[in-house]
């Protein structure tokens, strides 16, 4: 059953009907990890050079909430991640970190890149090691922190081989590694397993919900995270809500629709469930309407 879009003023919308409310997950209540308020990025600084990226962006991520974010090619997905991030200065509007202005780098966030940012002079335990140099952690130390989570991304044994030894889900393993050491409060993930194949995609996805599940902040809580992706199905299969940008430029959220699918799931086999297909239909029909304008406005290449 197809729904209609709804704003993020408005709160999420379920896209497909639920015989019981959703268990409530822990530390939802009180002041989000993440809020984005009135948000405009605009690049350029003469009058005809100007790009407004994104306008009237009003979004709230709450502690151990998965959140993914779809639209057209160009719609400034990327740019909520980076704002977030604190690597962009708002033209207007603020971004607030457990009810914090957000002031420089969020030292609270860890960004997985779509392309990974690893070293290619450094074996795999030096390359997540390395994350925790900032912290003033001994070198002794921080090996043996590297060794421990290369262990849990499943690569034991490949822990001295350098990235041109590994294949690209390999990589993107030690990449997630190397940002989950840090322990950060809030996860940023900008297409994160675009390169991979799309089996390799299913096997890094129940990989991440199941660190996720497992891995608490501060507070004992999942990871607030916010994941950036053009493909649906993926988007709907890892989030709690999925939120829909329109087609650029100044882009804003039409959509916002919470994923009622039960945990734990496995990205394959909850994609044959008749509920996730009506989700997908409810979601498609707003996003087919804003993939069609991108296209129209020759911002996405057939």
């Amino acid at each position: 059953m197809a729904a209609s879009a709804a704003t993020s003023q408005s709160g999420p919308q379920s896209a497909a009907p639920q015989t019981a409310p959703a268990p409530a997950r822990p530390g939802l209540a009180g002041c989000p990890a993440v809020r984005l308020s009135g948000l405009e990025i605009t690049f350029g600084a003469g009058s005809l050079q100007r790009h407004c990226a994104v306008r009237d962006i009003d979004l709230a991520v709450q502690p151990g909430e998965f959140i993914a974010i779809v639209g057209p090619t160009g719609c400034g997905k990327s740019t909520l991640l980076n704002a977030t991030a604190g690597l962009l200065t708002p033209s207007a509007g603020t971004v607030e970190i457990d009810g914090a202005p957000l002031a420089g780098l969020n030292a609270k966030a860890g960004y997985l890149f779509q392309q990974d940012a690893l070293m290619p002079w450094k074996t795999a335990i030096d390359n997540v090691a390395v994350a925790l140099e900032p912290q003033g952690v001994k070198r002794g130390a921080a090996l043996a922190r590297a060794r421990d989570w290369l262990g849990r991304v499943g690569l034991a044994a490949f822990v001295d081989r350098y990235p041109h030894m590994l294949s690209g889900g390999q990589r993107k393993r030690v990449a997630l590694a190397q940002m989950l050491i840090r322990d950060p409060e809030i996860l940023l993930m900008d297409e994160p397993f675009g390169p991979l194949d799309a089996q390799t995609r299913q096997i890094m996805g129940n990989l991440l919900l199941d660190l996720w599940a497992a891995e608490g902040g501060a507070s004992g809580d999942k990871k607030a995270c916010m994941f950036v992706t053009h493909d649906l199905e993926e988007a709907i299969a890892l989030a709690d809500r999925v939120v829909v940008m329109s087609a650029g430029p100044a882009a804003r959220i039409v959509g916002d629709y919470s994923v009622t699918l039960p945990r734990p799931r496995d990205i394959a086999e909850i994609r044959i469930e008749p509920a996730f297909h009506e989700i997908h239909k409810a979601i498609w029909a707003t996003l087919r309407v804003e993939v069609q304008k991108a296209y129209s406005q020759g911002e996405i290449q057939p």
